[in-house]
């Protein structure tokens, strides 16, 4: 977004498939990414094994060193503090000699943006990748009563479900706040729900959360309030 009156820099788009393009910005943000934080812990000195960019090797949160464990951000996997904070409950579980576990296929992610973005589970691209066949339910927040009452239209809700067993596997949305309806769709693959089951529980009126309900009746097709 160009500021009025601000000066502006010249950055290239590359368009997937096309010629680049050229747009006027105050800011390029360049992201990198991110690197554990494991230097100087003196964890080689206890020989905690460690791959080539410090992540360190972990089996169902076990080092290969007795009696240390490791979770979230230096171990592998989504950089993400929910994910630190369940990889926590269930090592500490474990070591009271209880049965820890977490299931990393139902690991939201949400980008904080405006509108937001929220997803969980597979893309219809690694579905694709894997050679698995799926249906999808679509609805977009233009035709949602709240969002339409909010002035906050942008966006969609997108249901994945697994042909063959019925199972909601993943889900995308994008809209105002839809980081706090992610959890609706966490709870559902959880307990192994179809999108019928989302579709056939009764959400209140107006709500934005009606949006995810629609999708999972889009996933057979009958969408009502589109």
């Amino acid at each position: 977004m160009k500021k009025p009156g601000a000066a502006s820099r010249s950055a290239i788009e590359p368009a997937k498939g096309g010629a680049a393009r050229v747009l006027d910005a105050d800011v390029v943000l360049v992201a990198i990414g991110r690197k554990p934080f494991t230097t100087g812990l003196g964890l080689e000195d206890v020989g905690v094994r460690m791959d080539g960019r410090g992540f360190i090797e972990t089996d169902h949160f076990k080092t290969n060193v007795p009696g240390i464990y490791a979770i979230g951000d230096c171990t592998h996997g989504p950089m993400l503090a929910h994910k630190a904070e369940e990889e926590g409950i269930a090592a500490a579980q474990i070591l009271a000699g209880l049965w820890g576990h977490v299931n990393y296929d139902i690991i939201p992610s949400v980008i904080y943006t405006d509108p937001e973005v929220a997803t969980v589970g597979k893309t219809e691209e690694e579905l694709k990748a894997a050679g698995v066949e799926y249906k999808i339910g679509k609805f977009p927040m233009i035709a949602n009563s709240r969002a339409r009452t909010n002035h906050q239209t942008e966006g969609f809700v997108k249901v994945l479900e697994e042909a063959a067993t019925k199972r909601v596997v993943g889900a995308h949305l994008m809209g105002s706040g839809v980081g706090e309806l992610i959890g609706e769709i966490c709870v559902a693959m959880e307990f192994g729900a179809s999108a019928e089951d989302i579709a056939r529980t009764c959400h209140a009126h107006p709500t934005v959360s009606e949006a995810i309900r629609e999708a999972a009746k889009g996933v057979d097709g009958w969408v009502m309030q589109s």
